[in-house]
């Protein structure tokens, strides 16, 4: 299991989380599966931006960024060297500290 530490997000993670992912799961899947609400409006198809996130440590364990993630990357809102679309984000075996971004491009939020 490769641990994931999610920074404080005003609304989706007050307090921040340490959560648990598999090896190979997307990091996305992993913060879902934890109850951490982050939005996800392609549900997890590689179609949106929503899912972004910066990864602020262990960015070298994930597998690569494709073509089409990084066209979608240059449409997030606070683009880093270290964004990544958590839904294609595989975690590997190294500790990962992931920053959700304040806002997204979603015009649509999924929370109900």
């Amino acid at each position: 299991m490769t641990e994931i530490v999610v920074l404080p997000h005003h609304e989706i993670c007050p307090e921040g989380a340490v959560v648990t992912a598999e090896v190979g799961e997307s990091s996305c899947e992993a913060l879902l599966r934890h109850d951490i609400d982050i939005e996800h409006a392609c549900e997890m198809s590689c179609a949106c931006t929503t899912c972004h996130v910066i990864v602020r440590e262990g960015f070298d364990s994930l597998n690569e960024a494709d073509e089409l993630e990084e066209d979608y990357l240059d449409k997030a809102w606070g683009l880093e060297p270290e964004s990544r679309l958590s839904c294609q984000a595989d975690v590997g075996v190294s500790r990962l500290v992931v920053e959700i971004p304040r806002y997204t491009i979603n015009h649509a939020s999924e929370r109900h």
